[in-house]
Parts: C-alpha cells; structure tokens; sequence
C-alpha cells in the first residue's frame, strides 16, 4: 500500500468541513454531522495519526531512532510556534476588538481572559493548559505528537499490544468522568484556577485511542503489514448496517428527539464507544468502496491535504475575522458571508500552494532493517494487536 493521493484528497476534504463547520455562516448548520455521529475532526486527527505513524516510521527505518526523535520534536516545536502565533493574533488582535462590547461572539470566545486576566491567560495558554474554543484543536495535536515520540519508541522495545491495551484503558476511564476526577485533583497541586470547559473541548485521555490507533495503522502501513481493504471487505455488510443505524438516529436527533440518558455513548468530547464504533464502520464502507472516491484526488484537495495543518491555522484567522463581522448577529447573512466562505477558501489554497513542501516529499524510501534492531511494531507482537481490534 503505497502513498495514496486520494487519502491526501480526504484530509482537504476534512478541512473544508471543518472550516464551514466553524465559519459563522449558514452552511455550518447543513455540514454538522451530516453523515451520522461522525465529524470532521475524528477524520482530520485519524488522518493526521496514519500519516504520522508512516512517515517517521520511514525515517527511523532509513535514519535511525535518534534522527526519527529529533525529527518528531522539530515538527513539534514548529506547531508550537504556529499555535504561538494563534494565540498573539487573538490576544493582540481580538481582544481589544471585543472589549467594545458590540461582539459577543468574539468576547464568549475569549472570556477566561476577560475573567483571570491578562498574565494568567497568556501564561497557561503558552503552557496548553488554557485552550480557547477554536484553538484547542492545535494544543491537542502538539501534545499528542509528544505522545507519539515515546510510543514509537516504546512499541520498539515491547511491541504494540500492550501500548494499545493502555490507550483503550485510559480511554474507558475518559467515559466514567476521568478528565473531571483528574483536573480535581491537579487542582489541588498546581497554582491556577481554569475551570474544565477552558482547557479545551476536547477529552485528550479519550481521543488519545483514535490518535494511537491511526499511528500503530500508518506504522502497518509503513511495513507493507496493513491489508485494510481485506478488513473493509469481511466487515462491509455490519458496517452498512451500523452506519446506516446511526445515520437514521442521528437524523432523528436534529428533529428533537432526546437520547437521555444514552447520550454519553454519542459524545464527540469524550469520543463515546457509539461514536466510534460509527467512525469505524463509516471508515470501512470509505475503504470498500474506494474506487469510486479516487475522483475526489484532485489537485486542490491534495495540496490542502498535504499542507493540512498551515491551512488549518489559517482557516482559523478567518474564523476570528467571521466572528467580528458578525456583530451581536447569531451568524452572517447575505454577500457577507458568501465574501467570507470566497475569501476563507482562497487564502487557504493559495497557502497550500505557497506550502508545497509536505510530508510527500520528507518520505523516503525505506531500507532493509539491520537483523539486530528490531522494526517498531515486530510482527509477532502487532499480529496479536490486530487480533483484538477487529
């Protein structure tokens, strides 16, 4: 399984319905979980995971471990300093735009800062700890590439089994209130005062599992090991029927309908068991039947694919600038949001194009392993793996 132009076509298509999710027009109401329970941001962080796993398992199989590291935490400091700069342009920039008071919106957005002040905001937010609506997704990927460092090395030594039972572990603890029992108890022995709903909306000790599995699946992939379209094909007819189920439900639900108190097994934040089971079946019927997405391959999805996360951060300017248009307004109407979709998607081709330097051309070839060091993922412990997430 080689590199797939289709799958840097996906993560384009992932960012343009993240962006018209989060751009404050008409078009987020019809692109919010059309498909079932299933979102943009499961496919972005998914995709970004398989691509991760592929390409720095390909660099420790041609460079070694230590340029695979010292690759890994280039890239990471780089994002850091991306998010370094989302956070100056809202604290520089939108903070004394809604201090005005005539953007509530904006002012929602950014109301820890208001309430602890300014110091406090900006030194947690450095630290990742203050993660505002909108830029809580680049935090978390930051701190999952981090992750990602010592699980390629960790899988190294003792295989990918017990990583993975670890991973589903924390995520099974996620769905019992684990990220509240945690921040109560962190409170006590660190000095801040950030409620949970400001460090983000995302519940990192559940998504982490969505995130390790896509790596453990770029690093099968990377091997030649992963036969994803025999997976697709055995399990065709139960994933139709799941994801036809939740399609079903999910439109019963935007008419009103209350899931009570089965909603937690829907939850995007905490990534609830439904959930992902929906994601899956979805990414099955996606791989089966694959040749008829390969038209979607074409080039200015890939470009956005391949330069995914500066088109990203640059989706998010506009989201900021969609908010000050938008006034004491519920959301944009008219030519002005259809200016604001116009402008939104042409700076994020031409950043794609100006960011043609992707992961496709940092992969290289990879070598025959020396018989002494073992490959990341040793095939007598990945094949157990498998067995158990089928």
């Amino acid at each position: 399984m080689g590199r797939r132009l289709e799958l840097d076509a996906a993560r384009g298509v992932m960012l343009v319905w993240i962006t018209l999710t989060h751009l404050p027009t008409a078009a987020s109401h019809y692109v919010n979980q059309p498909f079932g329970f299933v979102s943009a941001a499961e496919g972005f962080i998914f995709l970004s995971a398989l691509f991760t796993g592929r390409i720095y398992y390909r660099l420790a199989d041609h460079d070694g471990y230590r340029a695979m590291t010292l690759k890994l935490w280039s890239r990471t400091v780089r994002l850091y300093l991306y998010h370094a700069v989302l956070l100056a342009f809202a604290f520089l920039v939108a903070v004394p735009i809604a201090m005005r008071g005539n953007r509530p919106g904006l002012h929602n957005l950014l109301d820890f800062y208001f309430i602890a002040g300014a110091k406090q905001a900006v030194i947690e937010a450095l630290l990742l700890i203050y993660r505002p609506p909108l830029l809580d997704i680049l935090p978390m990927y930051i701190i999952f590439l981090i992750l990602t460092s010592a699980v390629l090395l960790l899988a190294r030594r003792f295989g990918w089994k017990p990583i993975l039972a670890v991973s589903i572990f924390f995520w099974f603890l996620a769905q019992f209130g684990f990220r509240n029992a945690e921040h109560t108890f962190m409170m006590h022995y660190i000095p801040t005062n950030i409620p949970i709903h400001e460090m983000g909306s995302f519940d990192l000790w559940a998504w982490q599992l969505l995130w390790l599995a896509g790596v453990w699946l770029g690093v099968r992939w990377a091997q030649g090991n992963l036969p994803i379209e025999q997976w697709a094909r055995r399990l065709i007819v139960p994933s139709a029927l799941i994801a036809a189920a939740c399609l079903a439900l999910r439109w019963v639900v935007a008419r009103g309908m209350e899931l009570g108190a089965s909603e937690f097994l829907f939850d995007k934040w905490h990534l609830g068991p439904l959930r992902l089971l929906d994601f899956a079946a979805v990414a099955m019927l996606l791989v089966a039947s694959q040749d008829l997405w390969k038209a979607l391959a074409f080039r200015p999805l890939v470009l956005m694919g391949q330069s995914s996360l500066h088109v990203f951060c640059v989706h998010l300017l506009f989201c900021f600038a969609g908010l000050t248009l938008m006034g004491n307004a519920s959301m944009l109407n008219g030519w002005r949001q259809a200016a604001l979709l116009t402008v939104t998607f042409a700076a994020m081709l031409l950043t794609a194009k100006i960011f043609s330097k992707s992961e496709a051309k940092h992969e290289r070839q990879p070598k025959q392993l020396p018989a002494a060091i073992p490959p990341l993922a040793p095939a007598g412990n990945a094949e157990p793996a498998l067995a158990g997430k089928r």
